[in-house]
């Protein structure tokens, strides 16, 4: 695509970038990017990947805003509205150049397989296992790399799952039992603010470098940061031959 003088300017700083320059610039604005979850880790992605130029965004999200969702949730401001629709005035004022196709509703089945075949990478920014199980499954079937992110209390973790790579792992090696405690969650015992913006920026940079190819994606790799002790670790992440589901 050729880019107006004003886009030159807005996207200049990545495209003095040798890792990214013009060519990179394009593949972003080409890409399709699936987020799945508009609170405290969507926020943060979604604004990024819109600032980015990244050309379509497919945002999903079935909730309306609350009050106690703005102490993290930096993408809304209105209680009350769907998080699609507060997302969408949100960031089609910082960049009306992108698209953006909102979906105010809990992905599941054959709506959640549609909109993961469209995507070039899915973004899990959900917070419960359901959920993220059923993305992996589909992003394994259609073969789209998964950026996953969680974090509750002081505890972050990052990863990325890439079918397209013979020896990626996949969420279910990273959690395979499917009765995970649900009781584990923000509401139920709290989480650091910032934390989320943390984990849901390096979600965003993760999607950035396999949309423009360079860079080594976190695949086969946990990152694990600790806010309250200042503590980052990467550790390996193997396939496990056990995996219910990519075994």
């Amino acid at each position: 695509m050729e880019f107006s003088e004003a886009q030159l300017l807005r996207y200049s700083r990545h495209i003095m970038l040798p890792e990214i320059d013009v060519v990179g610039q394009e593949r972003l604005a080409a890409a399709c990017v699936l987020v799945v979850g508009l609170g405290g880790l969507g926020s943060p992605v979604a604004t990024y990947l819109a600032a980015a130029g990244v050309g379509r965004l497919i945002l999903a999200d079935a909730d309306r805003v609350e009050l106690s969702n703005l102490q993290r949730q930096v993408l809304h401001s209105t209680v009350g509205l769907y998080k699609t629709d507060s997302a969408c005035d949100r960031l089609l004022a910082l960049n009306p150049d992108i698209r953006i196709d909102a979906i105010t509703a809990r992905l599941q089945g054959d709506q959640l397989a549609a909109q993961v075949r469209q995507a070039d990478v899915v973004v899990d920014a959900t917070d419960n296992f359901q959920s993220r199980f059923a993305i992996n499954h589909y992003c394994r079937q259609l073969g789209k790399p998964m950026v996953y992110g969680a974090a509750i209390r002081f505890a972050g973790q990052l990863s990325v799952f890439d079918s397209r790579k013979p020896d990626s792992p996949c969420y279910r090696c990273l959690y395979s039992d499917v009765h995970q405690d649900q009781r584990d969650t923000c509401e139920a015992t709290g989480v650091l603010a910032p934390l989320l913006g943390v984990i849901g920026s390096l979600q965003a940079v993760e999607c950035m470098k396999l949309l423009i190819r360079n860079g080594h994606a976190l695949i086969g790799r946990l990152l694990l940061y600790d806010a309250l002790h200042t503590e980052l670790h990467c550790i390996t992440l193997p396939r496990d031959p056990k995996c219910p589901e990519c075994s």
